[in-house]
């Protein structure tokens, strides 16, 4: 489990340095395997736009740029290959040391010549801003990216960060995820819990009861189902912030929508999954129906990664009524999956067992971030909030229409359970002395 510190700071205060808070994991009981300073200030940085390119007089392979950094002009000549004029850029300002990775030195960006034409600084990549591996040709922004903004602001992310490698004993699955930890944070500083706005609005897709059904035949491994639509989503690269987050814990950024649903994990520790809506199999009453079911021994089913397993009758499937579509807890199916096509989406939030859950990913060599969460015991309280917490994040990356409502399957409702506190078991426990008005129930 990798959390780092601006992600942890959204949800609560707190103003330990980088090994302070480390030392606060460890007496939270999770080991801290590695630490790892990230990114950069940014200073120095803006977004700039491309205003002409042309070749480089004495250099094929090299470009010669007028370039507006939002105060004026200036020349950069860049070796990329990947951009056009109209392209919105990061732009490295002369007098601007680039953050260094493990292993290299910084190097600061000088005004220069470059084969016999001045550069008056530095067009950049993902992986020179620390940002990302990729560094095959230069980070191209989003075409409203506001030129002459600094690149911190933009981002929403100016500062440096430190990611922690942490490892969570079985015990404690509700640290699987930034928000339990933000949450044993809280308690320690006694600093309130934030916790974000989750509260997405219906729009005009109709309510989701006309447009899905769900049926759970075994309420023993899938104890919970959740079920929300969104109409008319634009599938596309994620924003920077999302991109940025996920990368930071060692997520690869996909898609907008499959990005949501892998955030909302790390955040909450509930896996989600996302299906293309019209690849969902019609039931008898006409509309798409997710069946939750065991497998037939000996059904093959090709997961997203493209490798055909081969089942048996004690994995639960995730079908519809002709096929299935998704290894319940462990990945999705390649038959459902999210492509720059889909249109709409079926947002799935549900609790498996983790015997079960276990028991398919070890037969299948097949662990993911999933089936992981799941092992260790899900909260089956939280569903219907990550389902929504989800819900909202696509409206906002990715545009469309919400259903109105929700389908929650639930055949034997969980009742919060009811716990005793005795002022004097407190005080045995904890090995002070507090009174009972000192104590918030």
């Amino acid at each position: 489990m990798k959390v780092t510190r601006n992600w942890l700071k959204q949800y609560v205060d707190f103003d330990w340095s980088p090994a302070e808070l480390a030392e606060r994991l460890t007496m939270l009981g999770l080991e801290v395997e590695g630490i790892e300073e990230v990114g950069g200030d940014f200073d120095g940085v803006v977004v700039a736009e491309v205003l002409t390119r042309d070749k480089h007089p004495n250099a094929d392979k090299l470009s010669v740029c007028r370039v507006h950094d939002g105060q004026g002009e200036r020349q950069i000549v860049c070796g990329a290959q990947n951009f056009q004029a109209g392209d919105k850029v990061p732009l490295v300002l002369p007098g601007t040391t680039l953050p260094a990775r493990p292993g290299e030195e910084p190097f600061t960006i000088k005004v220069g010549k470059i084969r016999g034409v001045e550069s008056h600084g530095m067009m950049c990549s993902g992986k020179e801003l620390g940002l990302s591996d990729d560094h095959a040709g230069l980070l191209i922004l989003p075409a409203e990216a506001p030129v002459g903004k600094p690149f911190g602001e933009y981002l929403g992310r100016a500062g440096k960060d430190v990611v922690y490698d942490l490892e969570v004993t079985p015990n404690r699955p509700d640290l699987n995820s930034v928000i339990g930890i933000a949450r044993e944070i809280a308690a320690l500083t006694g600093n309130p819990l934030r916790l974000p706005a989750c509260d997405p609005t219906a729009g005009s897709a109709g309510p989701i009861g006309e447009r899905v059904a769900v049926r759970i035949e075994d309420s023993e491994l899938c104890p919970r189902y959740t079920a929300r639509l969104v109409c008319g989503v634009k599938i596309g690269p994620s924003p920077d912030w999302l991109k940025t987050a996920l990368e930071k814990v060692g997520l690869r950024s996909i898609s907008n929508v499959v990005d949501v649903t892998n955030f909302v994990m790390m955040e909450t520790g509930q896996p989600l999954h996302a299906f293309d809506y019209h690849l969902i199999g019609k039931g008898a009453s006409g509309q798409p129906t997710i069946v939750v079911r065991r497998a037939a021994a000996g059904d093959r089913f090709t997961t997203l990664d493209e490798q055909e397993h081969t089942l048996t009758d004690e994995m639960l499937l995730i079908a519809d009524e002709q096929k299935g579509i998704a290894l319940a807890g462990v990945m999705g199916g390649l038959n459902t999956e999210i492509h720059d096509r889909t249109v709409d989406v079926l947002i799935e939030c549900a609790n498996f067992s983790p015997t079960n859950i276990r028991r398919t990913s070890k037969q299948l060599g097949l662990r993911t971030d999933a089936s992981y969460r799941f092992e260790r015991g899900a909260d089956v309280g939280i569903c219907d909030w990550a389902s929504r917490r989800c819900a909202q994040l696509i409206l906002e990356t990715a545009g469309g229409q919400l259903a109105e409502g929700v389908i929650d399957a639930c055949p034997n409702p969980i009742a919060p359970r009811r716990i005793t506190l005795r002022h004097h078991k407190v005080n045995e426990l904890l090995g002070i002395e507090l009174r009972p008005e000192e104590i918030d129930y």
